[in-house]
């Protein structure tokens, strides 16, 4: 699975962004091998409208999921929208998120 976690910082270790929009930083994560690579937010500083401007550029990388602190209805329609899903209300460490998100998954998946 390929899950995209916006971020305060550039490694796994960083916090989770309160705000989708104007994350500094995506983490573009595979779950299968845990490598993950960088994506710095072009969008973070636009005068308006960067949830919906992040949504795009996240739904051209390909991501099956989406790890975020906060989300506009706007974006996260988008996103839902174009098949990702969204964890929204997540908070700490990134690393930390994406274990508890990939551990729901995976009980999702034996309960179905």
């Amino acid at each position: 699975m390929k899950i995209g976690i916006v971020a305060e910082g550039d490694d796994l270790k960083s916090f989770v962004a309160e705000d989708f929009g104007r994350a500094p930083f995506f983490l573009i994560v595979d779950s299968e091998t845990m490598d993950y690579e960088v994506v710095v937010n072009e969008f973070k500083d636009a005068a308006e409208g960067a949830g919906m401007l992040v949504a795009d550029a996240i739904i051209g990388l390909g991501l099956d999921a989406v790890i975020v602190g906060g989300i506009g209805p706007h974006g996260y329609d988008r996103l839902t929208n174009a098949g990702i899903m969204v964890s929204f209300d997540e908070d700490g460490p990134a690393e930390g998120s994406l274990a508890n998100f990939i551990r729901r998954q995976e009980r999702m998946k034996k309960t179905q």
